[in-house]
C-alpha cells in the first residue's frame, strides 16, 4: 500500500493579482499546496494559522512592506525559508533583505520555472523546515500551533480575539500600536464610518486583566492618546 505524501505548503504574499495567480498556478503544478495573502498583515496571520513550510514574499507590499514583515518574522525567531521577490535592482536593498534573514531573492520580472527552482533549492536545504511553534517574551510563552499562552507556567484563558491581539502586539514588541492599526489589521475594519475605539479599549482591558493583573511584572502598557505597547520588563518604560 502506497502512503500519500502531503505536499509542502507555500505561502505567497504578493499584492498584484496577476503575479500572485501566476505564481500560485506554477507552484501547484509543481506539486505544492499554495495559500496566498495580498498584504503583510494577512500574511503574518496566515503564517500562524496555516503553518506553511516556506514563504514567497514580495518586498513592495502596501501599508506594511515585505521588509518589515521579514524583520518581524525573524525577530520572533520564526525560521521558515523565505524567498524574496523584488523589482528593485539596487544591490544595497537586496543585501539588506539577505542580512534581515531572507534565504534567497528573485528579481522581477521572472519565469515561473525559475521561481519553482528557487523554491525547491531553499526547501532542500532543510535548515529552516518549519517555523518555531513557541515564542517568548520574558515569562510570557505563546504557542502558535495550539494558540495558547502562558505566563510563569500559568495558562492564560484567552478568547480567539484576545489571542490574535496578543500575537499582533508581540510582532510589534517595543513599538507603539495605534487603535487604527488594530482596527485595520486585527478587526479588518477598513471602511467603517464609525470608529471602533471603544470596542478595542474593552478588548484591551480584558486582555490586560488576564495577561498582567495576576502578575507583578506588567508587559502591556497604554500610551495615552496614541495606543499600546507590549514590551519586555527590561525595556525602557514610557
Amino acid at each position: 500500500m502506497t502512503t500519500a505524501v502531503t505536499p509542502e505548503r507555500v505561502l505567497v504574499v504578493e499584492d498584484e493579482p496577476k503575479i500572485s495567480d501566476g505564481i500560485s498556478a506554477g507552484l501547484r503544478a509543481a506539486g505544492y499546496d499554495v495559500i496566498t495573502a495580498a498584504t503583510g498583515e494577512d500574511g503574518f496571520f496566515m503564517l500562524h494559522s496555516h503553518r506553511p513550510a516556506l514563504m514567497v514574499l514580495d518586498l513592495g507590499l502596501p501599508r506594511r512592506s515585505g521588509m518589515e514583515l521579514l524583520q518581524q518574522i525573524r525577530a520572533l525567531n520564526l525560521q521558515l525559508p523565505i524567498l524574496i521577490l523584488t523589482s528593485n535592482t539596487s544591490v544595497e536593498d537586496r543585501v539588506a533583505a539577505l542580512d534581515a534573514g531572507a534565504d534567497d531573492f528573485l528579481l522581477k520580472p521572472f519565469s515561473v520555472q525559475e521561481l519553482c527552482a528557487r523554491v525547491r533549492a531553499i526547501s532542500r536545504r532543510g535548515v529552516k523546515s518549519q517555523p518555531a511553534a513557541v515564542v517568548h517574551l520574558d515569562d510570557l510563552e505563546i504557542n502558535l500551533d495550539t494558540r495558547t499562552a502562558w505566563r510563569s507556567g500559568t495558562k492564560l484563558e484567552l478568547t480567539l480575539r484576545e489571542f490574535d491581539l496578543l500575537v499582533y502586539l508581540l510582532q510589534s514588541r517595543g513599538k507603539t500600536v495605534s487603535r487604527e492599526m488594530l482596527a485595520r489589521d486585527v478587526w479588518h475594519e477598513t471602511a467603517r464610518f464609525t470608529p471602533i475605539d471603544n470596542v478595542i479599549d474593552v478588548q484591551m482591558t480584558r486582555l490586560r486583566r488576564k495577561l498582567d493583573d495576576p502578575f507583578p511584572v506588567k508587559l502591556l502598557r497604554t500610551v495615552r492618546g496614541v495606543g499600546f505597547i507590549l514590551g519586555s520588563a527590561e525595556e525602557p518604560r514610557l
